[in-house]
């Protein structure tokens, strides 16, 4: 029980640090993304105190073999810069520039009532199931 609780506080404090940061208002971080217009840099601020706040936990994480509440530490172990890597990430940066979305702040908008957050959502949710179904045809049957 005690880890839903930790999930659930772990999630609100990351749904209110993107509420007060501005980051569920589609209009802020549209206005990071415009370079030659009204540039709002408060987005290149809280992506680097995140950063600060991430590279300690993670140079800690690679250091042990198990999380705090003892499930086992899951790191991504890819480095490899590849095909896939560079479609998905232009993929998810052109949703990000035509909608100022991403799926953090998009659930926490939706939770909000925000209702380019529904479609947003859905469409995310669409791309996901999508990209399940392609994946599954790509695997090798098991033998």
């Amino acid at each position: 029980m005690s880890k839903l609780i930790l999930s659930l506080l772990s999630g609100f404090v990351f749904g209110l640090g993107l509420l007060v940061s501005g980051m569920g208002n589609p209009a802020k971080v549209l206005g990071f993304l415009d370079l030659a217009g009204a540039w709002d840099p408060s987005l290149a601020l809280v992506m680097g105190s995140a950063i600060g706040v991430a590279m300690p936990a993670f140079w800690l994480a690679r250091r042990r073999a198990t999380a705090l509440l003892g499930e086992p530490m899951q790191l991504p172990a890819a480095r490899r810069i590849d095909r896939r890597l560079l479609l998905g990430s232009l993929a998810f940066g052109a949703g990000w520039g035509i909608a100022g979305f991403c799926p953090g702040p998009a659930l926490v908008s939706l939770l909000a009532g925000q209702p380019k957050a529904w479609l947003f959502v859905g469409a995310m949710l669409a791309g996901m199931a999508v990209f399940e179904v392609l994946e599954r045809r790509r695997a090798p049957a098991p033998a």
